[in-house]
């Protein structure tokens, strides 16, 4: 486990297709730090620090991103952003 995650190095450069429950049947590139160093406590309220690569570190920036209160689709391009937001809504209206 690790409590209250925060990266606080990041390295490089990565694209990678990414998708998320919260935004189901979603998915686009996104772009990322390649690699990460992330710093925390464990449960016994210990600091501790991960330095993590590819698509671990692609998953600890996600996951981190919602603990700030964003989606992967915040990342995205203005251009794509507005296109999620269209279909989104269309997709929406289908469902009633």
């Amino acid at each position: 486990a690790l409590v209250n995650p925060e990266i606080v190095e990041r390295k490089g450069s990565i694209a990678i297709e990414e998708g998320c429950l919260s935004v189901p049947d979603y998915y686009s590139e996104v772009k990322r730090a390649e690699e990460v160093r992330v710093r925390g406590l464990d449960l016994n309220g210990k600091q501790i620090e991960i330095d993590a690569k590819g698509l671990l570190a692609v998953v600890f920036q996600h996951e981190i991103d919602h603990l700030n209160g964003k989606l992967f689709i915040d990342r995205l391009n203005p251009i794509k952003r507005e296109i999620f937001k269209r279909n989104w809504k269309k997709k929406k209206k289908k469902k009633g």
